[in-house]
């Protein structure tokens, strides 16, 4: 018995360090998977979708834009976990020709992360128009932002970024690796 209460007592912390990164990184992907289902059902019954980023009360969902249903049945909505909370990055920039700038898109990415959760609205919006594409005026990325209780709320914490891809078509996970 002690063997066991030594050997448990010493792989406790590194445990805990494991399922707090899972519980961030299942978040990620499940935000992820929520972008895909969106976009297909955009096209598949043919009309706008949302997927909205309530950054105050801390929850996101899919649903049809308003207006198109009387009723969305398949309306989805999660609430984050109390450590995890959400920044919301402006739509990507254009060029001043009006042209997307796809130059570098890490490098534009890494730019653009200026959190926009607290102008305005709390409530943020990635549209995904009836072909399946992602509205202009959608952000760039919805960064997801892990804190233990430990740590103070100026702490940066873990974070994951879901972030349109280069060619604005889907979203992805990215890693942050800029100081901010």
């Amino acid at each position: 018995m002690a063997l066991i209460t030594i050997v448990v007592s010493v792989s406790l912390p590194s445990l805990k360090g494991f399922f707090r990164g899972r519980d961030l990184d299942s978040e990620a992907r499940r935000f992820l998977s929520l972008t895909r289902y969106g976009a297909s059902r955009a096209v598949a019954e043919g009309i706008p979708v949302e997927l909205y980023v309530d950054t105050q009360q801390r929850l996101y969902g899919l649903r049809a834009q308003a207006g198109f249903l009387e009723q969305d049945t398949k309306r989805v909505e999660y609430k984050l976990p109390a450590e995890i909370s959400f920044e919301v990055t402006a739509a990507p920039t254009k060029k001043a020709s009006g042209e997307e700038n796809f130059d570098n898109p890490d490098e534009q990415f890494l730019n653009n992360l200026e959190d926009m959760s607290d102008s305005g609205n709390p409530i943020k919006i990635i549209r995904f128009n009836s072909d399946g594409f992602i509205g202009d005026k959608s952000p760039a990325a919805v960064i997801l932002r892990q804190r233990s209780a430990e740590e103070s709320a100026s702490a940066e914490g873990d974070a994951i970024a879901i972030a349109q891809s280069a060619t604005r078509l889907t979203y992805e996970i990215r890693t942050l690796q800029q100081q901010r």
